[in-house]
């Protein structure tokens, strides 16, 4: 089979991957709330945990950041390319945001994002996790944290890309849209409004 519909193909399961969404499974297992209608009404792992508890939040990172990962290995043992996987992880991503099973409604691409980014470049994305971690426990706003991530990320590609703009312009594209999908949370963090971790969705 030719490498380009090899790479087309391992696109497209990175896609569906992203859009198995870990947060209304898990809604729908404990007979949980319809995801798309309760607090962010993102299908997230922080609106599960803001909405469900912590347990289930917690299950559904884990769903989340796992498919991430899987996409991307899945594309490397196929292909054997790591650029593939990195495509395959960025689809995920936007399988996730924007999922063909569940009318385009997903989440904001956080955990899926991070799963790819350990994937693809585990030694920057461990970096940036833990600054993100600290930034958290700090100041309890999971967007802001969120949002670091992938800035923090973003600017190291610079460094461990070697120059390579392929690899600049795919870490740039992961934090384009982890930053858009939280345009709410921008607004609220300008207003005063936003939620921090551990308060209940209204």
């Amino acid at each position: 089979m030719p490498k380009e519909i090899l790479y087309i193909l391992t696109c497209v399961i990175g896609y569906l991957l992203g859009s198995v969404s870990g947060g209304i499974i898990t809604s729908r297992l404990a007979n949980g709330p319809d995801l798309h209608t309760v607090g962010s009404k993102s299908t997230g792992a922080s609106n599960v945990q803001r909405t469900m508890g912590w347990k289930y939040g917690i299950i559904t990172f884990l769903i989340d950041g796992l498919k991430g990962i899987l996409s991307c290995l899945l594309a490397w043992l196929i292909t054997g390319n790591h650029f593939c996987a990195m495509l395959a992880g960025l689809c995920c991503v936007i399988g996730h945001n924007w999922p063909v099973f569940f009318h385009f409604r997903g989440g904001k691409g956080v955990a899926t994002t991070g799963g790819v980014m350990l994937y693809c470049f585990p030694v920057p994305a461990l970096i940036c996790i833990a600054v993100t971690v600290a930034v958290i426990a700090l100041f309890r706003y999971i967007s802001v944290g969120s949002m670091l991530l992938v800035t923090a990320f973003f600017i190291l590609s610079f460094f461990f890309s070697s120059g390579n703009p392929c690899i600049i312009v795919w870490a740039f594209l992961l934090m384009a849209m982890c930053i858009a999908r939280h345009h709410a949370n921008i607004s609220r963090l300008i207003h005063g409004t936003e939620n921090k971790l551990g308060n209940k969705a209204k």
